[in-house]
């Protein structure tokens, strides 16, 4: 399993950043908000969506991430340099806390894609499929992972994901 920290200090595509975050906790989310400013990235990172490019790290981008509390999913909505979503990127996660004053989860492998144009993918179904067969998660994490995708995926197709709809508010409410 991958524990991932909000503030990606590792990340070494970003050279130079800003970092906020915060705790949130009104009708809509409660939990951590956090925002990375990619002010000078090493370079580019480009995926391939669905036969679309899209750009998802660059000079001047930001990544609102969402850490919900008591949830299994994290989310990072991807903002180009005109302050546009690019995309909401799901991580379904075991669990997530705070390790030596870092926000953390730790990522279950599956992963849900939904894009500005109401496309939504289900990904990474393989790499959840190894790692239960290689015995780095049980099978009740397998089963968590499918289960909290499934419940998100259909939240999203109804239009009532909270994070979703209230993207730019939420960047709003932590540029502040």
């Amino acid at each position: 399993m991958k524990r991932k920290y909000l503030d990606r200090l590792d990340w070494k595509r970003v050279i130079q950043r800003r970092y906020i975050e915060k705790f949130i906790d009104d009708k809509y989310f409660k939990g951590y908000l956090s925002l990375l400013y990619i002010d000078k990235a090493r370079e580019p990172l480009v995926v391939n969506i669905n036969r679309k490019e899209l750009i998802l790290v660059n000079d001047g981008y930001k990544w609102m991430q969402h850490m919900p509390i008591n949830k299994h999913y994290a989310v990072t909505t991807m903002i180009d340099n005109n302050n546009k979503i690019i995309q909401w990127y799901f991580d379904i996660i075991k669990r997530n806390g705070i390790e030596d004053g870092r926000v953390y989860f730790d990522d279950l492998y599956l992963d849900i894609v939904h894009l500005p144009s109401k496309e939504t993918l289900l990904l990474d179904e393989d790499e959840l499929k190894d790692s239960l067969e290689n015995r780095i998660i049980t099978e009740e994490d397998y089963c968590l992972a499918y289960d909290e995708a499934n419940k998100l995926l259909a939240e999203i197709e109804r239009g009532e994901n909270h994070i979703i709809n209230r993207s730019m508010v939420y960047l709003d409410n932590i540029m502040k």
